[in-house]
């Protein structure tokens, strides 16, 4: 196909599902991706950059260039109806992600309006593109499964930020979010198995207290009715093992597709006698868990891993879209929206059965006066020090994505301001007045360019914005990870280099040390008053259960740690890191210095997971690490990016690198005990109660 008969496709919204849709449409017959668009203009380039695109930063403009015949709609949902009709109009097709609107009667107006502009309008409901869900579908309409009784939907996946943040999310905004945000995944099975459910009953589970206020239910379950059907959904947002799954039984078989993997298992009776009946049962469905297994890992394999359960839902589904916009069939029902109108008003059946409740809760507050700021105030450490500089007496400014944060009870002190951190007079205006900022800011990117524009170009815009706003402090949260901790004879201080050339370590530790030489030389040479703090491994309230700073997790109930496991990390408590960030505030004689947060000597990796089981009765399966074979693997992979994927940005880490994830090197924290005052929990048991128990790492 030429590039003239090609549609040529523009992405609204740069966040993290867009580059799963960026990859699956260019796989995709007769798409070419062209443009992304972002309200963030920084985004919107920075996704442009690695895809070669051209980038937009308004809907309006990008229509406006008319690079486009359709468009990707991947922005917050409450956005997606006015955006969809919008492109519409403008004479684009449009794709919508899911949710497709935040109500039945927005996807009908975007329907009616796609069938008065003439285009394809699709709904972003990838699973059922799924090869596993296509031959349930057949089995069922064949009758294969016989007379169908009941069908049950599973949604049970962790949610992390539900304990741990971000807590701006919109799926966290209102309790309803998130059944507007999952239960499409599950409702849009059952409309296209048996049509438009009748909801009979909704029970609530398993509250957690956000953080700032409110409650939210990590548990949904709905019993619903589609004929002579019995229906249910659960959706599970704790920390437990993964089951993402349909189970439908009939008359003469039960199939149980997990869409999660891809796979389809169907359970038949025998005419066997006496034990040859269940042994064949047990080698029938032994078989089919081989087979499947078997055909997912050599499609994977050839596919060089891009062709994932999830990465190929997206292919399928785009096919069909695409398809139908070049007219060669009618678009697929799946996608079609006719069916998304069902499956959101299935959804708003649902809520409408929520037991009435009261709007969270917002304090009435005046106005704070900030003299200190937090940048990424929302994160972990970041809300834990916002919380603790109120207790003792501070009002605080938190830069965040957008205008509210997890603050609602303490709004009295906590003003809460929208600024890019690419916007370099935004940030000089918003410290006017700012005598402390603490910058806990920090990039996850995939290549040194892009860590060089996104962590290291932020570090120096706050210090060029603090600089100019004249602010008395700086202190910049760097990280112990760029240390080579990989000699467990060896003892590192403050006084201890990262070494000088950091080409072979991995992009985030490498890129934190250059920002640390790049502001300590701003403080050398321009008197920037800088102190850098160095976190260990931050453990407490609001912390993740899946710390990757211990292992590499595998779901909820597995890990593999990093080496044997058998040596003592450097865990600290989140209080504790909090308490040592603002020792520095006024302290006189830390300027220019830098300081490792590591607490006392405690425990283990295995000492950890120890003291989960016997603290909490959770016993995760735990693993040792070979990390001679990580690197390994790490390397061969490196060669497939870099050679079959041509991946030019693509970074090796070194041996000496994967051994420091195991923190074999040992701390030396006298340096923040002495000059600072510090004093890290030194007692195992109330390390354990507060950095375990109170921590909530399980939701339950």
């Amino acid at each position: 196909m030429t590039a003239s008969t090609q549609t040529r496709v523009g992405i609204i919204g740069a966040g993290y599902i867009a580059t799963w849709h960026a990859d699956a449409i260019r796989a995709t017959p007769g798409a070419r991706l062209v443009a992304v668009c972002d309200a963030s203009r920084g985004a919107a380039e920075d996704m442009a950059r690695a895809y070669g695109l051209q980038a937009y930063g308004s809907v309006d403009d990008m229509i406006a260039a008319g690079v486009c015949d359709a468009v990707h709609v991947l922005t917050p949902p409450s956005s997606h109806r006015d955006l969809a009709v919008k492109c519409l109009r403008a004479g684009l097709h449009v794709w919508v992600e899911k949710p497709v609107a935040v109500s039945a009667d927005e996807a009908a107006e975007m329907h009616a309006t796609a069938l008065e502009s003439g285009k394809v309008l699709g709904a972003g409901h990838n699973f059922l593109g799924m090869p596993s869900y296509e031959r349930l579908k057949a089995m069922v309409q064949a009758g294969e499964l016989g007379r169908i009784s009941t069908l049950q939907l599973n949604w049970s996946l962790p949610l992390s930020p539900l304990r741990s943040g971000p807590f701006g999310l919109w799926l966290l905004r209102e309790p309803r979010n998130l059944l507007l945000e999952l239960g499409p995944h599950l409702y849009a099975f059952a409309v296209d198995l048996l049509g438009k459910p009748e909801v009979l009953h909704l029970e609530l589970g398993q509250p957690v207290e956000l953080s700032g206020g409110g409650t939210r239910h990590q548990s949904w379950r709905v019993l619903a009715r589609a004929g002579d059907v019995d229906l249910s959904f659960h959706i599970a947002l704790v920390e437990v093992v993964e089951d993402r799954s349909i189970t439908v039984r009939g008359s003469s078989a039960m199939a149980r597709m997990d869409f999660a993997d891809d796979t389809l298992i169907v359970s038949k009776d025998n005419t066997a006698d006496l034990v040859l009946n269940p042994f064949l049962h047990q080698m029938s469905l032994a078989g089919q868990h081989l087979r499947e297994g078997i055909a997912n890992a050599a499609r994977q394999l050839v596919s060089l891993n891009q062709k994932s359960p999830f990465a190929l839902s997206f292919r399928n589904a785009f096919g069909a879209f695409y398809a139908a916009i070049q007219g060669r069939k009618a678009l697929d029902a799946r996608f079609d929206f006719t069916s998304a109108t069902a499956v959101m008003r299935a959804i708003d059946d649902t809520l409408a059965h929520m037991p009435p409740q009261a709007r969270d809760p917002v304090a009435p507050h005046g106005a704070p006066v900030p003299k200190v700021m937090v940048i990424g105030g929302t994160g972990f450490i970041g809300r834990n020090l916002t919380r603790m500089l109120v207790a003792r007496g501070h009002d605080v400014r938190v830069l965040s994505r957008g205008s509210t944060g997890p603050f609602d009870d303490i709004a009295d002190h906590v003003e809460t301001v929208p600024v890019s951190l690419r916007d370099q007079d935004g940030l000089t205006k918003a410290m006017q007045g700012i005598d402390v900022v603490f910058n806990l800011a920090k990039s996850m990117d995939k290549t040194w360019e892009a860590a060089l524009e996104n962590d290291v170009g932020t570090a120096l815009r706050v210090a060029e914005a603090a600089l100019a706003a004249g602010v008395k402090r700086l202190i910049y949260t760097g990280t112990i990870a760029s240390y080579d901790m990989s000699d467990p004879n060896r003892i590192i201080t403050e006084d201890t280099g990262f070494g000088g050339d950091m080409s072979d370590r991995n992009l985030y530790a490498r890129s934190k040390a250059e920002c640390e030489t790049q502001l300590m030389a701003m403080q050398r040479t321009r008197g920037l008053p800088l102190v850098i703090a160095r976190p260990g491994i931050v453990v407490g309230h609001g912390g993740p259960l899946q710390h990757w700073g211990i292992g590499r997790w595998h779901g909820a109930g597995a890990v593999r740690i990093w080496g044997h496991g058998r040596n003592i990390l450097p865990f600290v408590l989140a209080d504790d890191v909090s308490d040592g960030l603002i020792r520095m505030m006024d302290n006189p004689g830390v300027v220019g210095r830098s300081f490792n947060l590591v607490g006392d000597p405690m425990m283990s990796a295995r000492d950890y997971f120890d003291e989960i089981h016997q603290a909490l009765g959770a016993r995760i399966t735990v693993t040792p690490g070979a990390l001679h074979v990580m690197w390994i693997a790490d390397g061969i992979k490196y060669f497939l990016k870099r050679h079959a994927l041509r991946r030019k940005g693509a970074v090796r880490a070194s041996l000496a690198d994967w051994k420091s994830r195991a923190h074999f090197a040992r701390f030396d924290n006298s340096l923040s005990k002495s000059l600072l005052g510090w004093a890290p929990e030194p007692d195992r048991k109330a390390f354990v109660q507060r950095g375990i128990v109170q921590a909530n790492l399980f939701g339950l």
